[in-house]
């Protein structure tokens, strides 16, 4: 409850940082049997150390570990200010050093692609094609996409109004082919007695006011991992790469600033409080230049450089 009143976390990592803090009582649980449970002022950065290395020998990658030190680091931060314990044993942990990596990115062409038009007219693919036009256009967080009512968008103006990290709202365009992608989805969604009436309130008018813009298949909410399992469906046998609703929110900004978009409006549009978050896609933008490069230029040095005789520039 603080997390989300206080800080205002999403839901989502308020459930991340409660399993992370049940897996580390369970840590101390068994660390400390002989000893019975330690009061939360008897823990240590040793304690803390030891829980991390535990983690690290069963494989846990360095941003997981980075992310439940966060948790504790925040959770015994709490217990400070709520003057339960007298000090935060985590903020002298340091956190594992992680090299950069470059964000997953589709080309324009594989965008396309994904982004067809949808075989069908049933309702459920309607709505799978307009999430993605969506996400595409907006560069939206899948919390962001599935938190989106119906009065969050404007299809006159082509704009959403999403609500970020810290319930900060931004309004975003959207574009004409994402604004159509929804109108047509609402053309199509079914009437209330089509849905299940699990969760379905007596009031629920499809398509109307602050009722959810993308439903499931009983009228309510979607969730993210809902978004996610869709996704994966639709894109695990036509890419060689995984495909995440944060990969089109990658390759939203990456295409920006390769057609030219200033940095500080990309950095508006995703929603990032810092512009250093925004400068990896610079380096995406230069690493995806010098592949064409390698690819094209007769003297890169690259074994795959070697243009074809019917090749247009050859002729």
């Amino acid at each position: 409850m603080y997390l989300q009143l206080e800080r205002g976390v999403s839901p989502e990592t308020s459930r991340s940082y409660q399993s992370d803090l049940q897996q580390f009582v369970a840590h101390i649980r068994h660390t400390f049997t002989t000893k019975g449970v330690p009061q939360p002022d008897a823990i240590d950065s040793l304690s803390i150390r030891s829980y991390l290395k535990s983690l690290s020998d069963q494989g846990l990658k360095k941003p997981s570990l980075a992310r439940k030190l966060a948790c504790l680091k925040s959770f015994f931060r709490f217990l400070v200010e709520d003057g339960r314990v007298s000090r935060n044993p985590a903020s002298t942990v340091r956190s594992p050093r992680q090299g950069t990596r470059l964000p997953t990115v589709l080309t324009k062409d594989e965008a396309n692609t994904l982004l067809d038009a949808p075989a069908s007219q049933e309702w459920l693919e309607l709505r799978n094609h307009a999430m993605l036009e969506t996400l595409y256009a907006s560069g939206a967080r899948v919390s962001e996409l599935v938190g989106l009512n119906w009065e969050d968008v404007d299809l006159e103006s082509r704009s959403i109004l999403l609500r970020g990290k810290g319930k900060k709202e931004r309004m975003v365009p959207i574009g004409t082919v994402a604004a159509d992608a929804i109108l047509e989805f609402q053309r199509h969604l079914p009437h209330k007695a089509n849905f299940s009436k699990t969760g379905t309130p007596d009031h629920f008018v499809p398509g109307s006011g602050s009722q959810p813009l993308f439903l499931n298949v009983r009228g309510g909410r979607l969730t993210t991992r809902s978004v996610e399992r869709m996704m994966k469906q639709q894109t695990e046998h036509r890419f060689n790469k995984t495909v995440t609703p944060h990969t089109l929110r990658h390759s939203f900004a990456t295409h920006l600033l390769d057609e030219g978009a200033d940095l500080r409006a990309i950095q508006e549009l995703l929603g990032h409080a810092s512009l250093a978050t925004t400068q990896k896609y610079t380096h995406v933008a230069t690493d995806q230049l010098m592949a064409v490069y390698d690819r094209a230029h007769p003297r890169s040095g690259s074994s795959h450089s070697t243009l074809s005789e019917e090749d247009p520039l050859t002729r």
